[in-house]
């Protein structure tokens, strides 16, 4: 079939197979770039690994270290007439890749949250690999059902205190505007954004992993937060999705009591604003985003998923000595964007922003680009009025 872009406000409602091919080899020309990482991992899991960090993450530690990875995600796959998702895609391309280079890939696409998954996990472990010596938390989801009681939580991206007004822009038109957000209702908008993207989940799977025996030996484990700049606070760090990052943020000495006797670790990174399916969705942050792009990339220090992921990598969890920690316990590989003459130049842009001169002072186009390429669209290499097979299979998936 025929597959353009259908777009509905900060979601792509198709993805293109063969451009979501070329996505993934992208990425996977950086990692080898950059040649081996010393002492990687071998053997890794991936839980939640077909798009943004997580994807990155895994083309990493596959093309970097030449590990073997299982990857788990919850994507709609492709059918006749109905494109998959772009992570199915995604997937599909990494493993053929993986492959062809003689690495091991398997895939589990379900819902992580859940018990079934997690066995379902354990078990590939046990049969393929044995043991595992990295767990990347990589979950981004707006719901989740508790695995114990039962109940679906819904996450909610609201200010706390009071309503938030300031600019945001649509990314589509070159709109910018300002938008106010109302604050949450009650105490339980905090409470059903951590049970999504809090800690807890995190804890479950290397709980289940550990008394299932298939964590090595000096296993790390680590999970992907943000902080962002102080214009950003009401609406992420000091809001609902900000409560949920402490929540993660402080399940790390919970995990390292529960590694101790295996010489396990757990570590927060935290990354660079980026564009992805999920910041998209969060008002505020694509105008950001698109100043922080034009600041970072007239200073020669831009980069993307799989840019953060290798540098996190190499010279974060894999460095020789001891991985370099903030004052809090976490890794910062936001360290450039949060640069003081990156900021200042940003806050300065922030406040001459309009849509007469959007195009001029951000890097809007750069955004749009980045965008569209999550989706599979916008590579020049690419005929997007030709047909193409939608029916892409995962090799290791039976469906």
């Amino acid at each position: 079939m025929i597959i353009q872009p259908r777009v509905r406000g900060f979601i792509c409602l198709t993805s293109h197979p063969e451009g979501t091919a070329q996505h993934v080899k992208q990425q996977i020309d950086h990692v080898k770039s950059k040649g081996k990482i010393n002492n990687g991992p071998k053997k890794v899991l991936v839980i939640g690994a077909s798009t943004g960090f997580g994807l990155a993450s895994r083309i990493t530690a596959a093309f970097g270290s030449d590990a073997a990875t299982i990857g788990v995600f919850f994507e709609k796959p492709a059918a006749p007439g109905k494109p998959g998702t772009a992570g199915w895609y995604n997937t599909a391309a990494f493993e053929n890749q993986a492959h062809a280079a003689g690495l091991y890939a398997k895939s589990i696409n379900g819902d992580a949250f859940s018990d079934e998954i997690k066995k379902q996990t354990i078990d590939l472990i046990k049969e393929d690999l044995g043991q595992v010596d990295l767990v990347v938390y990589s979950l981004a989801s707006p719901r989740r059902t508790h695995p114990i009681t039962g109940v679906a939580h819904t996450s909610v991206l609201k200010p706390i205190e009071q309503a938030f007004t300031d600019k945001t822009v649509d990314f589509h038109s070159g709109v910018v505007s300002d938008i106010s957000i109302q604050p949450i209702e009650s105490e339980e908008d905090i409470h059903n954004t951590i049970a999504v993207m809090g800690g807890e989940d995190w804890k479950f799977w290397i709980k289940q992993l550990k008394e299932a025996g298939v964590l090595a030996d000096g296993v790390k484990t680590v999970a992907y937060s943000y902080i962002g700049p102080e214009l950003t606070y009401p609406i992420y760090r000091n809001g609902t999705i900000g409560r949920a990052k402490d929540d993660l943020e402080g399940t790390v000495p919970v995990l390292n009591d529960l590694l101790k006797d295996i010489g396990g670790i757990s570590y927060v990174s935290v990354n660079k604003a980026l564009v992805t399916q999920s910041s998209s969705a969060i008002p505020v942050v694509p105008l950001y985003i698109s100043l922080l792009y034009k600041v970072m990339k007239e200073k020669g220090i831009h980069e993307g998923t799989i840019e953060q992921m290798q540098r996190l990598f190499a010279d974060r969890l894999y460095a020789n000595g001891e991985t370099p920690l903030d004052e809090k316990g976490r890794i910062r590989v936001d360290d450039w964007e949060m640069r003081k003459d990156v900021q200042t130049e940003v806050a300065k842009l922030w406040n001459e922003i309009t849509t007469e001169n959007l195009d001029q002072l951000s890097d809007i186009a750069g955004y749009r680009n980045d965008f569209f390429n999550l989706f599979g669209f916008n590579f020049d290499t690419i005929d997007y009025n030709k047909d193409t097979n939608e029916v892409v299979k995962i090799p290791s998936i039976k469906e």
